[in-house]
């Protein structure tokens, strides 16, 4: 934080160690904790889900077209002995989004964490992309992440306490190849600097992290000549599968990461090392 000398000289009182499980397994635990997860009906979001039920919190399941996941939250409540909800939101609407946040605060009596998942991508080189897709894209990827965060921000303000994780990409780090698409990687460095911003702005009362996914096979994957690109990349020499994604979510879901925020934590089979 920017302040004077004078203010940098002020002693500091520290402030206490939360009241957190010392057992590592009981860190993770999730029983009662409410957490929403946007863009859940498949893939990375729905890995999530079945995540923070396999853990035992309650889930509220965010999805836009895909009916699929009324089910999936229906089969997650009798599989794990949670309250899972499906809601139809549309993120790039703000209006849809704080009166969605509203109504799981009101149905599941808290709000304890959102997963900021939902996005979009069009691949194509900027002169080939027209201005309609462009916006498409920034409503879905970086408007929508920001309403999720402001009104589920203004819930964890008022409680005191609260978590936000943000879905980015390695296209926040490199320039793809050989698959040209400016406007997703701009749009997922957007969101990785709002997600970093904000957990300086919400130091006094929630935690923010980002989790920046490398290839995944999940039902937005690239074509075959990407995937090969991809294969060519990545160290370990494969695609990751969403499962994969489970237990970073859910650590930093959980007290098991309490003194974590800020962070964007890369998940990529090694693709952009070096």
């Amino acid at each position: 934080m920017s302040m004077s000398i004078e203010e940098c000289q002020v002693p500091r009182q520290s402030k206490p160690v939360p009241d957190t499980p010392n057992n590592v397994l009981e860190q993770f635990n999730m029983k009662d904790r409410v957490v929403c997860i946007t863009g859940a009906a498949e893939g990375i979001g729905l890995a999530v889900a079945e995540a923070m039920a396999e853990a035992g919190a309650n889930i509220a399941l965010w999805y836009n077209s895909n009916k699929a996941a009324v089910d999936r939250a229906e089969e997650l409540s009798k599989l794990h002995n949670v309250k899972a909800k499906a809601y139809q939101v549309e993120v790039s609407s703000p209006e849809k989004v704080q009166q969605a946040v509203r109504d799981v605060v009101s149905d599941f009596g808290r709000l304890d964490c959102l997963v900021a998942n939902a996005g979009m991508a069009i691949s194509k080189p900027i002169l080939e992309q027209t201005v309609e897709e462009y916006k498409r894209q920034f409503e879905v990827n970086v408007d929508g992440v920001f309403y999720c965060a402001k009104y589920a921000g203004e819930v964890f303000k008022a409680q005191g306490r609260g978590n936000l994780i943000i879905t980015s990409s390695i296209s926040a780090h490199i320039v793809n190849v050989p698959v040209d698409q400016p406007v997703y990687n701009a749009s997922k460095a957007a969101v990785t600097h709002l997600g970093k911003s904000l957990a300086r702005e919400w130091r006094d009362f929630a935690r923010v992290n980002i989790v920046s996914p490398g290839f995944f096979d999940t039902k937005m994957g690239a074509s075959e000549r990407v995937v090969n690109e991809g294969l060519r990349m990545t160290p370990l020499g494969r695609q990751g599968h969403v499962k994969e994604l489970k237990g970073l979510f859910l650590y930093l879901a959980s007290d098991a990461s309490s003194y974590q925020t800020g962070s964007d934590v890369v998940i990529d089979g090694g693709y952009i090392l070096p």
